[in-house]
């Protein structure tokens, strides 16, 4: 099994990292030369169930769940608008799966699929990470899609980062109506005795999956202060939560947990059932904000390729979009609400325009500063660190120029992290004979 990068270090650490990976090795490095994008009239991609010695690489894994017609040019699921957006040329087919992937040589994305609920987001996920077409021993994944969203914590249209996966079905069920008098509900643990016992086993058994928190911390900082899209139709609906305050504010992004069921739910009721399961799994860590159908699927499979060094499991990432509230406003009935969602979610394109901006703005950050992610998983504190990696850096005489209309220097923040970096690039500069023209902020 192959080594890989860990990004759940101690923080000054990886901010030292950053400066070694993101200035010393960007900028001081003779051997440093910018990074070739693919064309797909290089791609040489191998057979399906063979063995490759060139297998494509992948930089990110973009995880869609479902399409609702075509991938393009009419009524859009959640892969449509990266398709029509993005560089996505390179059909690879995928027989062992859902549908087909696509790919970007230049961003070295892959875009993929799964289906709609657990039993084909695990297997769709399983079958990319066996593939041996693909190097995705470094790739970050985005599972970006659309979700029933808590009108207590979030509007629709609002996108939610998520690191807490608690799942939905696995569970012993007793019907309500025979349910002992003094339970609160018949659903409870398995190898437990009462609903939300605390003796409850370890989640051991897929019951509740925590992702890299520190990543997670990261995207929501990265893009925390995008404005999201506030389209017609959306204040409308917002207006009918008159009880729930962060129900009627403008799309926003946060941070909360997921549950993940199989069962597409809604109500009141089993609004109250999500918040107080996710709150039973996470010992109260996190509240239950968004729910769908797939995660604890996808990060299963994640988990077990990450055990034979397919793929790293602390680069896994959960972005949902709300698209629809989880229980009825004021007024009306459960079943109403339901029964008209059915007929389109009030925020699906809202959902839909919110995952492309808040996912792609991650998406971008990564594959456009390759040398500082490839060996380093971003924390929260290496986003002080970002004007270094906007621009390109070339080796003139034994100066190191910015390749910048108009400049030929760099500035730094004056954070404490910051000027730690820049002492041990300076250091590391100076030994190479290579410190160019290097200014910090004041």
């Amino acid at each position: 099994m192959q080594r890989r990068a860990n990004g759940r270090g101690p923080g000054a650490w990886n901010g030292l990292v950053v400066g070694l990976a993101g200035l010393g090795l960007g900028a001081c490095n003779v051997a440093a030369t910018p990074e070739t994008p693919a064309t797909d009239q290089e791609l040489v991609v191998c057979d399906i169930a063979a063995p490759c010695e060139t297998p494509l690489p992948v930089k990110a894994v973009l995880v869609t769940m479902f399409e609702i017609g075509m991938d393009e040019g009419d009524r859009p699921g959640e892969f449509q608008l990266w398709k029509e957006r993005r560089p996505f040329d390179v059909a690879i087919p995928f027989p062992h799966s859902h549908h087909d992937l696509y790919y970007d040589p230049e961003a070295q994305v892959l875009a993929m699929v799964t289906g709609i609920g657990t039993a084909k987001s695990t297997a769709s996920t399983m079958a990319l990470g066996l593939d041996t077409r693909f190097d995705l021993s470094k790739a970050y994944w985005l599972v970006a899609g659309i979700a029933g969203i808590d009108p207590e914590d979030a509007s629709i249209g609002s996108a939610v980062w998520s690191a807490y996966l608690v799942d939905g079905d696995l569970a012993h069920h007793i019907d309500a109506r025979e349910k002992p008098e003094d339970w609160p509900t018949g659903y409870f643990a398995r190898r437990t005795s009462f609903p939300y016992d605390p003796n409850r086993p370890e989640p051991t058994g897929g019951e509740m999956f925590l992702i890299n928190e520190s990543l997670r911390d990261w995207a929501f900082e990265l893009t925390k202060d995008l404005e999201l899209p506030d389209l017609e139709g959306l204040e409308e609906t917002r207006a009918l939560y008159t009880e729930h305050e962060m129900a009627q504010k403008p799309p926003f992004v946060l941070k909360g947990g997921h549950i993940a069921a199989m069962t597409f739910w809604h109500g009141e009721i089993m609004n109250e059932w999500a918040n107080q399961w996710v709150s039973y799994w996470s010992d109260g860590n996190t509240d239950f904000v968004t729910s769908a159908m797939e995660d604890t699927g996808t990060y299963t499979s994640i988990q077990y390729l990450d055990e034979i060094g397919r793929v790293d499991k602390d680069r896994f990432m959960v972005l949902r979009t709300g698209s629809n509230y989880t229980m009825q406003p004021p007024g009306k009935t459960a079943a109403e609400i339901l029964l008209g969602e059915n007929e389109g979610y009030a925020g699906m394109e809202a959902s839909l325009e919110s995952l492309y901006l808040v996912g792609g703005t991650v998406l971008d950050e990564l594959t456009g500063n390759w040398y500082t992610y490839e060996y380093t998983i971003p924390t929260p504190d290496m986003l002080e660190l970002r004007v270094f990696t906007r621009s390109r850096y070339r080796l003139s005489g034994l100066s190191v120029q910015l390749e910048k209309s108009g400049s030929n220097s760099v500035n730094f923040c004056s954070s404490s992290i910051c000027n730690a970096a820049l002492s041990f690039v300076s250091l590391y500069c100076s030994q190479a004979a290579l410190l160019g023209s290097v200014q910090t902020s004041t």
